[in-house]
């Protein structure tokens, strides 16, 4: 018994996806039985009471009969159909990414908006709060910016925060960015990043998504999406996470995926920090500069270099980038300055007692500070970069 929906393959899976208290679990669980989806609903209903949870088989008995899944599925053909950037990538087609694969249950079928190759290249993930401090939204665009010029692909979740900054350095620097959503492809969330996911598609990235169609921002989405970020990336970074925190799930799917976890450190006032300090209490390793994850993960370049079969010029070269490692330089009063300043946010009548110096001297020093580089203003407070 075979619907006329039914003719394709895909139609199987977006079909089987959209019924009720299936999804990737119950996918794995049919192949780990030897039971394929396209052989599964080429079976009249009445066969599958076996393989099906109640819902799942009373819904799938409706769309032979004509139901409201039927009009989706119909509608989920047409969209894909219409959208010339939109690739349906099956976990047996070979365009499906070699890292997503290894780990447990990856998805049955990714929806890939953009340049589904760039899921391929060697991958750093970004991941961290969406309310970061200035110095955390700095870090990230940086640390992407240096990876991007290195020849990675920055893989974040296109959320507030730390995931936007790592995107936007990415694009920075002329590199490719993916962007995973926690949506259906065809939903942007949050909707103010309409214009950073059209940056990203124009730059050569993607969006990816493994939520059918439709599907809304949902809270129990982001830890599934998380587990994508990770799994395409061969080492997770985590900038300004709360120990309570997506980022550190997307930290933990990384360690079970035997990928690299790099956390930045921060001061032991700010509650953003104590994730990272978590983490490389667990074992992560610590990271000042993004050359220190460059050094890391170059043999990842080299591999996916030997992997393609290219040659020198098809995958970015490596480029030093003195700018991590330099700074601009400082006389003895703007040194004095800084040391005094010291690590952590300071106000200015706090440094003023520790330096003895008037309030007017120490306002033109960090205001010289500033224009270096060196120091930034936080509120009321002023604070090393």
């Amino acid at each position: 018994m075979t619907h006329p929906l039914l003719e394709s393959c895909l139609a199987k899976y977006l079909l089987f996806l959209r019924l009720p208290e299936t999804g990737t679990g119950a996918y794995w669980q049919l192949r780990e039985h030897g039971i394929d989806i396209e052989t599964l609903l080429d079976k009249p209903p009445s066969a599958l009471t076996s393989y099906l949870r109640p819902s799942a088989h009373k819904a799938l008995s409706d769309f032979y009969s004509g139901s409201a899944l039927t009009r989706r599925l119909e509608q989920d053909l047409g969209y894909i159909e219409s959208q010339s950037d939109l690739q349906c990538l099956l976990f047996d087609d070979p365009r499906y990414p070699r890292l997503l694969r290894e780990i447990p249950k990856p998805p049955p079928l990714l929806f890939v908006r953009g340049d589904y190759t760039c899921l391929s290249l060697p991958q750093v993930a970004i991941v961290g709060s969406r309310n970061p401090t200035a110095g955390g939204s700095e870090n990230a665009e940086r640390f992407a910016r240096h990876l991007a010029e290195c020849g990675f692909t920055i893989t974040s979740g296109l959320a507030l925060g730390i995931d936007a900054a790592a995107h936007q350095g990415a694009l920075n620097a002329r590199g490719k960015t993916i962007a995973v959503m926690g949506t259906g492809i065809d939903l942007i969330y949050p909707s103010r990043h309409r214009g950073l996911a059209q940056a990203i598609l124009d730059a050569g990235g993607a969006l990816i998504s493994e939520f059918p169609l439709g599907v809304t921002s949902q809270a129990a989405n982001f830890p599934q999406r998380n587990r994508i970020i990770s799994g395409l990336s061969g080492g997770t970074l985590v900038i300004e996470a709360a120990v309570q925190s997506g980022s550190l799930i997307t930290a933990s799917y990384a360690l079970q995926h035997d990928r690299e976890v790099f956390a930045i450190p921060g001061s032991i006032h700010n509650p953003l920090a104590r994730g990272c300090h978590q983490l490389i209490r667990q074992g992560a390793t610590l990271v000042e500069t993004a050359q220190d994850i460059v050094d890391q993960l170059a043999g990842l370049i080299s591999y996916k270099r030997q992997e393609a079969g290219s040659d020198p010029h098809s995958l970015p070269l490596f480029r030093e980038s003195e700018k991590q490692n330099s700074s601009p330089p400082v006389d003895a009063a703007e040194q004095a300055l800084l040391d005094a300043l010291g690590f952590d946010p300071l106000p200015l009548d706090l440094l003023a007692e520790r330096t003895g110096a008037d309030i007017g001297s120490l306002s033109a020093g960090l205001i010289a500070l500033e224009i270096k580089g060196l120091v930034q203003q936080i509120g009321a407070c002023y604070q090393r970069v």
